[in-house]
C-alpha cells in the first residue's frame, strides 16, 4: 500500500519549519514507541542538521519494553540525540523534557539566554497532549484523529524555555509499504486515505506472528487462528459484525481491530 496523504497544510507546515529552524536551539521529535522506525520523519532529520535532538518514544506503555530499550540504544548512537520514554499515564515524568533541554544546552543556560526549542512529530502521535501537560494548561488542541493542529504556535514554559509547536506532518511519499501500513494502523493517516480492510489484514497477520496469545485473550478465542482471515471472521462473530446471509462483515471487523489497537 502506497500512501499519498500529504494535504496542503502539511506542505505549508514543512516550509515554515525550514524557515524557522535557524532560530531554534534544540529539536524535540515525538515518535510512536510502537513503531519507532516508521514514525521517524526523514524531513525532520534533514532540516535539523546537527542541532541537539530529544527523541521521545511516546505511548511506551503500549509497546514492548525490551524492544523500546533497544531502540533507545540504537537512536542514541547519534551523539546529538538523547531519548526519553513517555506516556500520558505518567504526567510527572513529562516534566523531564524541560530538564533534558537544559542539560543538552549547558552553555546557553549558563549565559542566562532563553532556550528556543521546536517540537515535531507525525500526526496523532500524542504531541499536543504532551505539550498541555508540559505547559500545565490546555494550550494545544487534542483529538483522536490526525491533523488536529494546523499551524505553529509559540509557548513559554518554565525555566526560560520557549517551545514552538508545529502541526503533525508526514513526508510527501512513504516509500516503504510496511511503514505505510504501520502508520495507518496507529492512526497517523486519516481514515479517508486508507482501506480499512487492507490495513486490518496486514495488522492481523502481524499480530498473529508476534503476539498470538494476546489476541486469543483480547477476543476470548478458543485457539490461535491459523490465518488473518480466520482471525477477522472469528472476532467479527464475537463482536456481532454479522451481515447479509449470516456472513461476517469484514469491514466492520476491520474497523474494530484497528480502532482497538
Amino acid at each position: 500500500m502506497a500512501v499519498q496523504w500529504y494535504p496542503g497544510h502539511m506542505y505549508k507546515a514543512s516550509k515554515e519549519i525550514k524557515e524557522s529552524m535557524p532560530g531554534i536551539d534544540l529539536v524535540i521529535e515525538v515518535l510512536d514507541a510502537r513503531i519507532p522506525y516508521s514514525s521517524e520523519n526523514p524531513v525532520i532529520q534533514e532540516v535539523r542538521g546537527d542541532k541537539p535532538c530529544i527523541k521521545i518514544l511516546n505511548k511506551y506503555d503500549l509497546a514492548d519494553p525490551v524492544v523500546t530499550k533497544l531502540w533507545q540504544e540504537y537512536l542514541e548512537q547519534d551523539k546529538t540525540v538523547k531519548t526519553l520514554v513517555l506516556s500520558t499515564e505518567q504526567p510527572a515524568k513529562i516534566q523531564q523534557i524541560s530538564e533534558l533541554c537544559q542539560q543538552l544546552l549547558p552553555e546557553k543556560v549558563a549565559s542566562g539566554k532563553t532556550l528556543h526549542t521546536m517540537i515535531m512529530g507525525i500526526p496523532n502521535v500524542g504531541k499536543s497532549t504532551l505539550i498541555n501537560i508540559l505547559a500545565g494548561r490546555q494550550i494545544a488542541k487534542t483529538g483522536n484523529e490526525p491533523a488536529v493542529t494546523k499551524r505553529q504556535q509559540r509557548i513559554r514554559l518554565d525555566n526560560d524555555i520557549y517551545l514552538s509547536d508545529t502541526p503533525g506532518i508526514l513526508w510527501p511519499k512513504v516509500e516503504n509499504p510496511k511503514s505505510s501500513y504501520r502508520l495507518a494502523i496507529t492512526g497517523a493517516i486519516k481514515d479517508t486515505a486508507i482501506e480499512y480492510d487492507d490495513v486490518a489484514f496486514f495488522a492481523a497477520e502481524y499480530f498473529l506472528q508476534t503476539c498470538p496469545e494476546l489476541i486469543v485473550k483480547r477476543y476470548d478465542l478458543d485457539k490461535v487462528p491459523e490465518s488473518e482471515l480466520e482471525l477477522l471472521e472469528t472476532m467479527g462473530r464475537k463482536r456481532g459484525c454479522i451481515g447479509g446471509g449470516g456472513l461476517v462483515d469484514l469491514h466492520k471487523a476491520s474497523v474494530i481491530l484497528i480502532n482497538e489497537y
